[in-house]
């Protein structure tokens, strides 16, 4: 370099030298703007992307200016007779042309380069020297260290990580070339400036012991440990521990001793070396426990079993695949003496090619160190080479992010000596089914999520904001590679409080958005792509249109409707996309997406698919579901009254439900997703759907809490007047009124009923009104308004006949039973109740002969006759139970308690009341505390 030339120093504070000497830049953001010159020497940076790193989200309107002018003055200071370091404009943006050689930073890289070669070659003294001539260009623990934006400080940690990464390499070959004095007290400071970094530690026990200072060397692991254990609640990795018992054994084999690569923390072997290919581990894993265990197994395999132990490990993108087995590698690396062996095999990589199998075993062949002349040209051969080259060793060898089975077969080792790890974003079945041993991530559980982001983001911010933190959870989903950027921008943003990231991720939509990043390799979306782009175009599509599905699961024959094909289509589908880890398969056959995933698919959606497209695919849906859920209803309770409804549209194959059990069990299975469905439609302005949908969910809701009933009935009776329905409004008002009544809301109950019943006149629809006086007359009984209760049903009864409504009739009837009962008349009781049961038995209306058996067994029990009692109640609760109706069981319950402690069996009334107690609190019911009453009577 000329006696003039430019030098740049980023190797601590920034500065530019000139002939030698520092050249003035004081004001922070020229300084910066250098720093981000430096960072993409000889390459164009635009403008937009400097204002973003100079100023951030909101950069001044003189902006553009403004950057002109800080341009100008670095060019002045630039300016010198014969150097060729100038910055020069390019189409909307600037480069800065210069040596690499005039960076410090580059000339340290290359030092540190030259230094590890001299070390892979045992050239330890050589080695030294140049890694010491590398730390030399440093002027400070820092790099870029008063350069303030976001890519700077991204840059600036990669060096500082390689600077530490250096310095122990550099005493390690220095305590291997003879000189521990000078080496251990430096090691010493350091120990006390970076105290969990677990590599220093490492040295300082090796250079103790090997200088004959065992004592001291146990006394450091010892501090070791009570830092960790204070500091973290671990302890230190097995590596360190092997250490301590070596030296606890007095090995010979430790004197003298020192890694040549300290990173991987080992001894060098006196033989040529083995390959230490892992990676970096992540500093602070977190979780995963269960899967830990099951790799550990692998190696409890006995060695004479028939081939290698391998494990695939899968997922969806960023749920940890790489972190695990690499964590775990270095856990075992100790085990596996002859070497450890890595390639990223680029399966899903978002900006290079799968590397191809030839490739990837040249590499290893070179790994194993095969020299050219013994290389074959044919892949076969190369592959019985490398299985040779294996046989009579211990090696572990990683395969990550391999995009099928293909591409690993031929790099599997061949005797039981070896282990190998496979990770991928496809499910390998090809490989289980060969005996590998399947490892599927699914997201980490809230409380190791909490863990990961205290353990990376310091200074006890996450308990300082624990409503924050946990905002931040929920909305990662358990994927770790979304914690992971949060992370990153809480730490080097420490001035954003926790509270306002968790904002930016609040709306699903905007979640993918709040996650990106520049790096492709981290940023979501370019993650999630390379999976997508892997489909096939009906793969693909079906994950686009599955945006639409608004439940937590999604079945062969939901998707079928979605995408408008037969469900054996769909399901093959849905296959590939769970191989793909796009969708996961909690249970078989039933499909789920990650949040972060479905976000990704609306947003495919939105860009690929026509509206059109998207509406066509919600309505096929829907349509599936209502005709399924309508005839499921038909055959669970017959004798409701039916509702209009339009035949399925072309292309729409509702499900077929055999009988009524097969009905509620697929209303179990769906209901989850059927109550979205409702909700999506009234928020799509699917409004007819809406509230039929709603409709003939009424046997299946009664199971469940009556708070989620009245907010169905809620949104149903929204949608029917969105569309000037009355008569669906009118049907769907009772069935509000009635969960108001169940919840103690008697005032808006029958403020309800008065609006169903006012409408129902309107339409002249008698049947209607008829429902109508029956419900205002259960909700009178409710209150002990016996007299009006009577007279309501009597209405009811009146107008049934008329309209020839013999289920109603039979409930009528039922009613006035119920109501004499409550007057003190059993036996006119009796009359009504016995005429009602007959009418439903004819009928076969079973939800009627159940309500009718527990008021008759009520009328038996006031009249003293307990045995008779107790056998209409046993035969109301079995029918409610196949019925699945939660609500009738659990008041059938109660009666049965009293007539069981009338009959003086306390030990079966408290049982009774127990079960009552117990349906009516899962069910949010306000009866629940007097039935409490009853059983605090007993003790």
């Amino acid at each position: 370099m000329s006696a003039d030339a430019r030098e740049f120093r980023v190797l601590g504070p920034v500065e530019l030298v000139v002939g030698g000497r520092p050249a003035a830049l004081d004001a922070a953001k020229p300084r910066t703007l250098l720093a981000l010159l430096l960072l993409h020497l000889n390459r164009p940076v635009g403008h937009d992307w400097l204002i973003d790193q100079l100023w951030g989200e909101k950069p001044p309107r003189t902006a553009e200016a403004t950057l002109r002018t800080y341009v100008y003055q670095l060019r002045k200071r630039l300016l010198g007779d014969g150097d060729t370091t100038v910055i020069r404009s390019r189409s909307k943006g600037y480069v800065l042309e210069s040596e690499d050689e005039a960076m410090d930073a580059h000339r340290f890289e290359t030092l540190a380069v030259q230094g590890r070669q001299m070390l892979r070659h045992r050239r330890f003294g050589e080695g030294a020297a140049l890694l010491r001539e590398s730390l030399g260009l440093w002027r400070g623990a820092v790099s870029f260290a008063d350069a303030d934006a976001e890519a700077v400080r991204d840059k600036a940690r990669l060096l500082d990580e390689l600077r530490l990464e250096v310095v122990e390499q550099c005493l390690a070959a220095e305590l291997e070339a003879g000189s521990p004095i000078a080496t251990l007290a430096e090691l010493e400071a350091l120990t006390a400036e970076h105290p969990v970094r677990e590599g220093l530690w490492r040295l300082l026990m090796l250079g103790l012991y090997g200088a004959g200072r065992q004592a001291e060397a146990l006394e450091a692991y010892q501090r070791l440990y009570r830092l960790l254990d204070t500091e973290l609640g671990i302890r230190p990795s097995p590596p360190i521990d092997e250490l301590h018992r070596r030296i606890l054994r007095d090995d010979p084999r430790l004197r003298p001793a020192a890694p040549a690569s300290v990173s991987a923390g080992r001894a060098a072997p006196s033989r040529p070396a083995a390959p230490r290919q892992l990676p970096s581990s992540v500093g602070h894993f977190t979780g995963r426990e269960a899967q830990l265990s099951i790799l550990d197994e692998l190696l409890a395999a006995p060695v004479e079993s028939a081939g290698a132990a391998v494990a695939a490990v899968t997922g969806t993108a960023g749920i940890g695949k790489t972190a695990l087995a690499v964590h775990w590698a270095h856990r075992v690396a100790d085990r596996f003496p002859d070497g450890q062996l890595y390639l990223n095999l680029r399966g899903f990589d978002p900006v290079g090619q799968p590397m191809s199998p030839g490739e990837a075993l040249r590499h290893f062949l070179e790994a194993l160190r095969t020299a050219p002349a013994q290389m074959p040209s044919d892949l076969e051969g190369q592959a019985a080479l490398y299985r040779s080259l294996l046989s009579d060793k211990r090696i572990l060898v990683l395969l990550d992010n391999a995009r099928d089975v293909d591409q690993v077969r031929l790099l599997l080792p061949g005797t039981a000596a070896s282990t190998a790890l496979v990770t991928s974003r496809n499910s390998l079945s090809g490989l289980v089914a060969h005996g590998a041993r399947p490892i599927a991530l699914a997201g980490l559980d809230n409380g190791d999520s909490g863990r990961f982001l205290q353990r990376r983001i310091r200074d006890g911010r996450t308990a300082a904001e624990p409503e924050a933190a946990a905002r931040i959870i929920e909305a990662c989903g358990g994927l770790p590679l979304a914690l992971a950027i949060v992370a990153a921008r809480a730490t080097i943003r420490p001035d954003f409080s926790l509270t306002a990231l968790a904002a930016t991720l609040h709306h699903t939509d905007a979640r993918l958005d709040a996650l990106a990043d520049p790096d492709p390799r981290v940023d979501l979306r370019t993650v999630f792509s390379s999976s997508y782009r892997d489909l096939t175009p009906a793969a693909a599509r079906l994950f686009r249109l599955l945006s639409v599905h608004p439940g937590p699961d999604i079945t062969p024959e939901a998707a079928a409707a979605v995408a408008g094909g037969t469900a054996s289509w769909a399901g093959r589908l849905l296959v590939e996309l769970a191989h793909g880890n796009l969708l996961s398969e909690p249970t078989p056959g039933r499909f789920a997406f990650h949040d972060l995933l479905r976000a990704y698919s609306a947003e495919l959606a939105a860009t690929v698919d026509t509206a059109a497209d998207k509406k066509a695919a919600a309505l096929r849906l829907l349509d599936c579901y209502l005709h399924t859920a309508y005839a499921g209803s038909r055959l669970i309770d017959p004798n409701r009254d039916p509702i209009a409804l339009p035949a399925a549209p072309p292309g729409v194959a509702p499900i077929g439900l055999a009988d009524a059990e097969t009905a509620m069990a697929w209303f179990a299975a769906e209901g989850a997703a059927l109550a979205a469905a409702v909700h999506h439609a009234a928020e799509h302005g699917f409004d007819a759907h809406c509230w039929r949908l709603a409709y003939t969910l009424r046997d299946h809701l009664d199971r469940g809490p009556w708070q989620d009933q009245a907010v169905m009935w809620q949104t149903a009776m929204d949608a029917a007047r969105r569309i000037g329905d009355a008569g669906a409004e009118a049907r769907v008002i009772r069935l509000l009124a009635e969960a108001h009544s169940q919840l103690g809301r008697t005032e808006d109950a029958q403020a309800l009923l008065d609006r169903s019943l006012a409408l129902c006149q309107d339409l002249d629809d008698r049947i209607g009104q008829a429902h109508a006086h029956l419900m205002h007359g259960r909700l009178w009984m409710r209150q002990g308004r016996t007299a009006e209760a009577m007279d309501s049903a009597h209405r009811a009864l009146d107008l049934y006949q008329a309209a020839g409504h013999r289920s109603g009739q039979a409930n009528a009837l039922n009613g006035i039973g119920w109501s004499h009962a409550q007057s003190g008349d059993y036996r006119k009781a009796l009359a009504y109740c016995e005429a009602a049961m007959a009418l439903l038995k004819s009928i076969g209306d079973r939800h009627g002969q159940a309500a009718t058996a527990d008021s008759l067994g009520y009328a038996h029990h006031r009249l003293g006759r307990q045995s008779r009692a107790v056998a209409f109640y046993r035969h109301a609760l079995a029918l409610y139970r196949d019925l699945g109706h939660a609500q009738g069981e659990a008041v059938t319950f109660v009666n049965l308690g009293d007539a069981q402690h009338a009959g003086g069996d306390a030990a079966a009334a408290r049982r009774s009341w127990q079960r009552a107690v117990a349906i009516l609190d899962r069910l949010g019911h306000a009866d629940a505390e007097a039935v409490r009453a009853k059983l605090a009577a007993l003790q």
